[in-house]
């Protein structure tokens, strides 16, 4: 008996480390192969910053007149958009349960975890830094002041239409979080958000990009990693 169910477990993980590893097999040819990008004028006016995580990507935007506009739906998730200490906003897409009550590893669960991966609800969060920290340091794009706005109509049009805060503990109180249009499940994460809006920005970017890995990978192809 005890043989039994050492077999079954051992096909139940090597299932599961297989199914892994096409997932992240599909990610990396996802991000290599060309999506439909938007036929903008490139140009180097604006900087934006990519902020790479384990799992997570987020936009680094600086704190423009034309950001704050931009930006300005964060208000219903009690983000000071207009204060003058702003120097830069960090903005990122993903799943309301996970992203809410995850702001650290330690306080990932098992629910919020199956929930992201089979589907759930989305939020946009929107926190913010000081104008002094070392931008340079950080990944950058280089975009024309038209890819500039079509990056920024992106994000905003992602916030849904009603404005509703959804409240969040545990995170930086700078942070915000906004209902969101579309779902979120393994297949549509933060990371195809990423590069979705890049590719309506006139940034070539891959077809599939769930990753931050798959990101890079698309970077790297157009010659921008």
């Amino acid at each position: 008996m005890t043989r039994r169910v050492g077999k079954v477990l051992g096909r139940l993980f090597g299932a599961a480390f297989l199914v892994a590893a096409l997932y992240l097999a599909a990610a990396a040819l996802g991000g290599l192969i060309p999506g439909r990008t938007a036929a903008l004028p490139a140009g180097g006016d604006v900087q934006i910053g990519l902020l790479y995580g384990p799992i997570h990507v987020d936009f680094l935007l600086p704190a423009t007149a034309e950001t704050r506009a931009a930006l300005s739906f964060a208000e219903a998730g009690g983000v000071d958009v207009s204060d003058a200490g702003i120097g830069y906003f960090i903005v990122g897409w993903g799943a309301r349960d996970f992203y809410t009550t995850t702001p650290e590893w330690a306080d990932m669960t098992a629910r919020a975890t199956l929930r992201a991966m089979t589907g759930d609800a989305s939020v946009l969060r929107v926190d913010s830094v000081p104008p002094g920290i070392a931008f340079e340091q950080v990944p950058q794009l280089s975009l024309s002041e038209v890819q500039y706005t079509a990056l920024l109509s992106e994000i905003a049009d992602t916030a849904a239409p009603e404005l509703v805060g959804v409240a969040a503990e545990g995170h930086r109180a700078s942070a915000g979080f906004v209902e969101a249009r579309g779902r979120f499940h393994i297949l549509r994460t933060c990371n195809t958000w990423v590069g979705r809006v890049l590719r309506e920005a006139g940034i070539p970017m891959g077809l599939w990009t769930p990753t931050p890995y798959a990101v890079r990978l698309s970077l790297w192809r157009a010659g921008l990693g």
